[in-house]
């Protein structure tokens, strides 16, 4: 591994985990990617064959594949194509991300969704980061610009989801901004910085402003959903939408905000992002009904504890952020980290090579109160995983 990767996967400088020890660390990390790459193969192959992004599978057990005119999950599978890319210099992996991400360039164009950052970012951002393609670069700037159209001035936010049909479209919203948008940002910060023009980061750094203004309670748990008037800027509401109510805490809600404010220090170095993660971080690490194990319910408050599920997806972006985190703060995340990396990937929630339709984590929720993709393998599961994985190998690697 490279210096120059080190210092960007870890956020710029190198971070140290004293929990255990760096041959100890090193064992477990080349023995999980071993494993990762393994099962990926067997999603890939999978894939090849079908021409598809593969996004989870059904509860018939088959392949759920992305949804071709857009899906806010599409750009998870060619990001972790990228990262088995680099960290095994096999070709396949580069040539994988290419056809994968190749299939949705055209949504670059959209203005019409906010999840541009999520899905531009992890695909043709990593693959920029590596090969430094100008066609890769290109295609950021054109998604940057489209996710831009989609900011209030007045709001200082970026719009979530448009309210003129669907579901959105029952919930009297007028201006609705949601936690995950954090996840958004890092899209904007890093075009400002290959590109040298700040309306980008501007646009990231008064959205993340407002959120921090808005969507947070005492105890630093995260609303869902927070309903603007776009006219007046005001505050209309305050809601959920795949949480188990208003005023609970959805699990993977906490973890994007966590992930998104860690994200704003590392590009800005504003203290008052770093103190709202290391709030984040404590609310989720704290919080005395999570199982020993540190894997979360799908949501904080959910009833029926314990036997109501886990979300899987949720404790892969929290430990991929921590690890990120425990290099700034004051704070050291090493325990929990080293915990939540060994409960993933343990046996209850590890599939087998071969098994789980070639996903590499079981038992992750989309959204409960839609009845949509629970206890199921998810792409971003994986993709995050496997994100803190190689960020985790940097902590040694220097």
């Amino acid at each position: 591994m490279t210096k120059t990767r080190i210092l960007f996967l870890c956020g710029l400088f190198v971070f140290s985990c004293n929990s255990l020890n760096d041959k100890t660390k090193e064992t477990f990390v080349e023995k999980e990617l071993v494993h990762v790459e393994k099962q990926m193969d067997v999603l890939l192959r999978k894939a090849n064959t079908a021409h598809r992004i593969p996004r989870t599978v059904t509860s018939k057990n088959n392949i759920e594949w992305t949804n071709q005119d857009f899906d806010w999950t599409e750009g998870f599978f060619p990001g972790t194509c990228w990262y088995l890319y680099e960290e095994t210099k096999d070709e396949k992996w580069k040539a994988a991300a290419e056809k994968m991400q190749s299939q949705f360039e055209v949504h670059k164009y959209l203005t019409t969704n906010h999840d541009l950052g999520f899905v531009f970012n992890c695909s043709y951002g990593n693959g920029y980061r590596i090969t430094k393609d100008e066609t890769f670069k290109q295609v950021m700037i054109t998604a940057g610009n489209s996710l831009l159209t989609r900011f209030n001035p007045v709001i200082g936010c970026i719009q979530s989801w448009d309210v003129n049909s669907g579901w959105q479209a029952e919930r009297g919203w007028n201006f609705p901004v949601i936690i995950d948008n954090m996840m958004n940002l890092e899209l904007l910060f890093k075009l400002s910085e290959i590109t040298g023009d700040h309306k980008y980061k501007k646009v990231a750094i008064s959205h993340a402003n407002t959120t921090l203004k808005n969507h947070f309670r005492q105890d630093n748990s995260s609303y869902h959903v927070v309903d603007y008037d776009s006219e007046t800027g005001m505050v209309r509401s305050k809601q959920t939408a795949q949480g188990f109510a208003d005023e609970s805490s959805w699990a993977r809600g906490q973890a994007w905000g966590l992930y998104g404010y860690t994200v704003c220090y590392r590009y800005t170095k504003d203290e008052k992002y770093l103190d709202q993660a290391q709030k984040i971080a404590s609310y989720i690490l704290n919080y005395k009904e999570t199982p020993k194990d540190g894997i979360p319910f799908w949501d904080y408050n959910a009833p029926d504890k314990p036997n109501t599920y886990r979300d899987v997806s949720a404790a892969a972006v929290t430990v991929s952020a921590l690890i990120e985190l425990n290099q700034y703060s004051h704070v050291d995340y090493s325990h929990n980290i080293d915990k939540l990396l060994k409960s993933l990937a343990s046996d209850k929630y590890m599939a087998k090579v071969g098994t789980n339709n070639g996903f590499l984590l079981k038992h992750s929720v989309g959204s409960l109160p839609h009845q949509s993709e629970i206890d199921v393998p998810l792409n971003y599961a994986d993709y995050y995983f496997i994100e803190a994985l190689i960020k985790y190998e940097g902590s040694h690697s220097n």
